[in-house]
């Protein structure tokens, strides 16, 4: 059918059109990678970095002597969670929040209990956790100001290594399943928890691709050496994607899902480097090369980098519907 396009009509196509490659270049422009390492201080304190996503510009955020781990980024890009020991609590971590430059550190969580692990919810209104706050291992969401935390396992067995599914429906983590670590998914109240990996081998470090249709991990099922795994988000085609002699593990997907971040040890002096690959595994290149050891990538997956699955972007939609 003819379809009649006013000046007006071409003239808006031509402002949303600037608008969405601005955001994109934008959104290009700031892919970074956060990561902990313990260049500056010893083996046991580690600092959080940023870095672009070829490995350049690398700069300590948080430049603690406490032990700061476990990076996390909010949706928008313009804070990082982690947890840090410098409390003076006895050893214990907690969850803090700071801009993405490093500044306005503060402690969200601040308690007597070992809290870690924090995965920003989508939409950026929770944030996902770890906690010993009822003597075992548990998976906790509270608000994104530390308000209302709520145990969501509540399992004898210890639950750890959250992480929010894209369309923000769903958690995957790690718990008992065979023996040994399984991946498991529930939904974000807690309810129907189901095994998805049901291995004799330990699984960990879960994280769901960008488009929520794949899940890479780690396993020690091939040989007991650590390997990145990737799988469907029903359990389904699990494949090693490494297999490589020396170990790899937490794995950290590119905003576009055609690449993933992850640790290995495959390094002359065998200290732990950020590598990176192509997202079924071929051409890996190491991005920190660093003498002191490098761990805990986090990709900056902004909100518009990726569409959620089934959905469009509602500025594209107004635009169509003008144009009907």
């Amino acid at each position: 059918m003819y379809r009649r396009y006013n000046l007006a009509h071409l003239i808006s196509a031509g402002v949303v059109g600037l608008m969405l490659t601005s955001l994109i270049v934008g959104i290009g422009a700031q892919a970074r990678i956060a990561f902990e390492s313990d260049r500056d201080w010893d083996v046991l304190r580690f600092d959080i970095y940023v870095m672009d996503n070829d490995g350049g510009n690398q700069r300590n955020l948080t430049n603690n002597p406490g032990d700061d781990r476990a990076p996390s980024w909010s949706p928008d890009g313009k804070r990082i969670a982690f947890s840090s020991d410098r409390n003076d609590r006895g050893g214990d971590r907690q969850i803090y929040v700071m801009d993405a430059n490093g500044d306005n550190q503060r402690n969200l969580s601040n308690n007597a209990f070992d809290e870690f692990e924090p995965s920003w919810s989508p939409d950026g209104k929770r944030i996902i956790f770890t906690s010993k706050r009822d003597g075992n291992r548990e998976i906790y969401v509270m608000n994104a100001d530390g308000g209302n935390p709520k145990n969501l396992s509540n399992n004898p067995f210890p639950d750890l290594n959250p992480s929010w599914s894209p369309d923000g429906e769903r958690i995957i983590f790690i718990s008992i399943g065979n023996g040994d670590f399984d991946i498991f998914v529930m939904d974000t109240d807690g309810g129907n928890r189901r095994n998805l990996t049901n291995s004799d081998r330990s699984d960990e470090d879960p994280v769901w691709s960008p488009d929520g249709k794949r899940i890479a991990f780690t396993s020690l099922r091939d040989g007991g050496n650590r390997d990145i795994f990737v799988m469907d988000a029903d359990g389904g085609n699990q494949r090693n994607l490494t297999n490589h002699p020396d170990r790899d593990w937490n794995p950290s997907w590119s905003p576009d899902g055609k690449r993933i971040a992850f640790v290995s040890n495959r390094t002359a002096d065998l200290n732990r480097d950020l590598f990176v690959m192509d997202a079924d595994g071929g051409n890996p290149k190491n991005l920190t090369n660093h003498p002191d050891d490098d761990e805990a990538p986090a990709w900056l997956n902004a909100v518009l980098s990726v569409a959620p699955v089934g959905k469009t972007l509602t500025i594209w939609g107004r635009l169509k519907q003008a144009d009907r």
